[in-house]
């Protein structure tokens, strides 16, 4: 297969007249954060604010062009609109002052409260505790939906056996996926499950905002965030810009877990975010043969730094060969066996979470401080 080059694509750009302005939209400096790796295209379409919503044509129209490229493989191009001179949130401070007369920022229209799931590290369980407390809270009667933000490894569809992609009713924002009484929304649903994310910052804080206002979420009780793991520009910048009513620190019990779940920790008080607690996942293993109990990550760990860092722990999450095979079934433990022992441990959490939103107003975002 001929390889396909950045000059290639933006080639075939250069043929995709906005009609507005009649001309291309490569000389009108629309194309932003171009990148080809193996026939993968990505990039953003930027655009005024006030144009936004009429410019959908003209995105596929750029889709269109370069995917019909010989070696192009897949095409992800996103509509994006910025105003001239802001400053992105991603390289604010965190611990300047607000500015005097600032606007509070809203979350997702009819969306009660946010909750972000997150982790220091990658490979802890923190999107299977996402999934699995968000169809718990929904099995308490919460209206319920997840966002998979974990946008370079989303796997929330497969958790959740979801197939196809989100329509849109009006053609301005997409309708939720449905599945086991939550409403969600991922990446993965819009992408080939091979296709690489190789996005840079812009384009994923981009992709990530419309996900969460350009959704059709209400009405919501709680809106659950799959994070992405780590503390990079992507997760600061969401705790800044998302209001979020509070955060579920993720770790498994062992040390190198919990040096970067404290760092998740120390990044959500410097964005001025409750922090709910810590849940302690993969804690205890129990034989399905014999029952022997044993503790392959270490245990305890995660509720020991709770008391050091004056935050509550949530509770354990077994690892149990049952979360895994329904995880990766589409079906999840707490809505395939909902009365087991390990699908209990998440309505534990789920109902510690809900004790914390309605002991606490979650209508308006936590302030956060940025110059």
């Amino acid at each position: 297969m001929q390889s396909l080059s950045k000059e290639d694509v933006l080639t075939a750009l250069s043929r995709v007249v906005d009609p507005d302005k009649n001309k291309d939209v490569v000389a009108l400096g629309l194309i932003q954060g171009l990148a080809v790796k193996d026939g993968h295209v990505s990039f953003a379409l930027e655009v005024a604010p006030e144009e936004g919503h009429g410019k959908e044509p003209l995105r596929l129209a750029c889709e269109k062009a370069v995917l019909a490229l010989i070696g192009a493989r897949s095409v992800t191009a996103v509509l994006t609109a910025h105003r001239a001179g802001a400053r992105p949130a991603a390289h604010a401070h965190a611990d300047a002052k607000p500015r005097a007369g600032a606007a509070e920022r809203q979350g997702p229209e009819g969306v009660k409260a946010v909750v972000a799931v997150a982790s220091g590290k990658g490979g802890v369980g923190k999107s299977t505790v996402a999934v699995n407390l968000a169809i718990a809270l929904a099995r308490m009667g919460r209206r319920t939906g997840l966002l998979d933000a974990d946008i370079y490894g989303p796997s929330v569809p497969r958790m959740l056996g979801l197939t196809g992609k989100p329509t849109s009713k009006d053609g301005k924002k997409l309708e939720p996926m449905q599945a086991w009484g939550i409403k969600a929304i991922s990446i993965g649903s819009l992408i080939d499950e091979d296709q690489p994310m190789i996005w840079r910052g812009p384009m994923v804080m981009t992709a990530l905002t419309q996900l969460i206002y350009d959704v059709v979420w209400a009405p919501l009780d709680v809106l659950i965030v799959d994070m992405p793991p780590g503390t990079g520009d992507a997760q600061l910048t969401l705790a800044q810009r998302v209001p979020l009513a509070g955060a579920v620190i993720v770790s498994t019990p062992q040390d190198i877990a919990l040096i970067d779940a404290r760092k998740g920790l120390a990044m959500f008080k410097k964005t001025h975010v409750p922090v709910f607690g810590i849940v302690e996942n993969m804690s205890t293993y129990i034989c399905p043969n014999c029952g022997h109990e044993a503790h392959i990550f270490g245990h305890g760990g995660a509720r020991e730094t709770a008391a050091k860092l004056g935050c509550d722990f949530l509770g354990e999450i077994p690892l149990h060969i049952a979360i895994r095979e329904t995880s990766d079934g589409g079906t999840p433990i707490a809505a395939r066996d909902p009365d087991s022992p390990q699908a209990r441990a998440f309505m534990a959490l789920a109902e510690r979470i809900a004790a914390k939103l309605d002991a606490g107003d979650t209508r308006h975002a936590p302030r956060i401080t940025m110059d």
